[in-house]
């Protein structure tokens, strides 16, 4: 038997493959992926690995000898550069080809680039893979003035770290908020207050039209003619699906590899799931495709399962989360669109939590700083029980009796 090839050795690739085996799945597992590092953690890697609080060894996701007591094949530094779907093969980039019964593609989403003049100078960078952070990490350390182009999670928690480095940061953001696509405004504006209160100036409203300079200093041209000065310039405007693989192939792709609740996509023996892949959310009521650690596991999960004959939908709430200076962000559930807000907890104290309903229904909840409210809420919302919006706003309303009348 040819078995499984996994392509991307990403959460949901390894979770796929641990899934599968564990379901019962007996053929050969192979995870193919073009990076030579072992599967690791990324979520540190704009915190706590730049900061240098996290060792490179600490960022491993399992080790070596993990995946040989469970038969699974690592196959680092290949690109997967083709499949046939027909012929049931892979293509490899200095590789031989690989052979499949079942194929699960888990190749992530990579850094979407600048376009405008000056956009290859050296010195603007990304932070998506270890190898970035790898090359980010020295030049943080040497740089003192650095210019942050975007004000998603990855460009703010980049400036908490070079603020709490004694950096001059400079965040340019497009929109007329902090994380407009994610969170409240109420939650942008807290944040955005947490890193003035860091010194870190923020620019709304402004597009990035070009980048000069010379030798490693940068000047970067906003839509309003403004020119800022930086002798690094680290860009976060969002990610985009590597979903070319399956495209190519002839398999169904909108904004990632369209998939359905097993990560079964319209090819009977291929899957996708993680960062590459959007699925029908029955929490958004819509086609997604989320970029978090939790997607990518609990889709992975149920991927496997499914290659393993044993299908187990996914129906897992999605879960966000970013840690910014001492500040804990946390995402429950997808709040867009909504129509009522309310707030539980005090915001001048730093710790409360914002519950979204359209309708009488929760929908999700952030929360700084509140992680009880965290673990309740994930539970309420999987189980589609919904305490009034007058309940939620009173501190004094246990809401794990909502569980209970559950």
């Amino acid at each position: 038997m040819s078995g499984l090839v996994i392509i991307g050795a990403s959460y949901a690739g390894v979770q796929a493959g641990i899934s599968a085996r564990e379901k019962g799945y007996q053929a050969p597992i192979r995870i193919v992926a073009d990076e030579t590092h072992l599967p690791y953690q990324r979520p540190p890697l704009s915190k706590g690995f730049l900061s240098g609080s996290v060792a490179h060894s600490n960022l491993i996701l399992r080790g070596d000898d993990y995946f040989k007591a469970r038969g699974i094949e690592l196959v680092l530094g290949h690109r997967a550069v083709s499949l046939d779907r027909d012929a049931g093969r892979v293509e490899l980039q200095g590789g031989d080809p690989f052979a499949f019964d079942q194929l699960l593609i888990a190749t992530g989403s990579r850094a979407r680039q600048l376009t405008v003049p000056g956009h290859a100078r050296d010195g603007i960078v990304y932070l998506r893979t270890l190898d970035d952070a790898v090359n980010l990490k020295p030049r943080l350390e040497a740089a003192n003035e650095i210019v942050i182009i975007g004000g998603g999670f990855i460009g703010l928690e980049v400036a908490a770290t070079a603020a709490k480095a004694g950096k001059k940061v400079v965040l340019i953001e497009a929109a007329s908020r902090l994380l407009e696509r994610a969170v409240s405004p109420l939650i942008s504006q807290f944040l955005l207050n947490i890193h003035l209160a860091h010194g870190v100036d923020i620019r709304f409203n402004q597009s990035v039209v070009g980048i000069e300079g010379t030798s490693a200093v940068h000047d970067v041209i906003c839509s309003d003619a403004a020119r800022v000065r930086g002798d690094l310039v680290v860009a976060g405007i969002g990610g985009i699906a590597n979903d070319e693989l399956a495209s190519a192939a002839g398999i169904g792709c909108a904004n990632g590899v369209d998939v359905d609740e097993f990560g079964r996509t319209g090819v009977p023996n291929i899957f996708a799931a993680g960062d590459c892949s959007n699925h029908h959310s029955i929490f958004a009521g819509r086609r997604v495709r989320l970029e978090s650690v939790q997607n990518a596991t609990d889709q992975g999960n149920a991927a496997g399962a499914a290659i393993a004959g044993k299908p187990e939908p996914y129906v897992s709430v999605p879960r966000f989360w970013s840690d910014q200076y001492d500040v804990k962000l946390q995402i429950v559930g997808l709040s867009a669109p909504n129509d009522t807000a309310v707030i539980r907890g005090a915001i001048d104290d730093g710790r409360f939590s914002v519950f979204y309903y359209r309708g009488p229904k929760l929908m999700a909840v952030d929360s700084i700083n509140r992680p009880g409210d965290q673990m309740i809420a994930r539970r309420l919302i999987a189980a589609s029980l919904s305490p009034t919006p007058e309940q939620a706003a009173d501190g004094s309303f246990d809401l794990k009796k909502m569980e209970a009348v559950g």
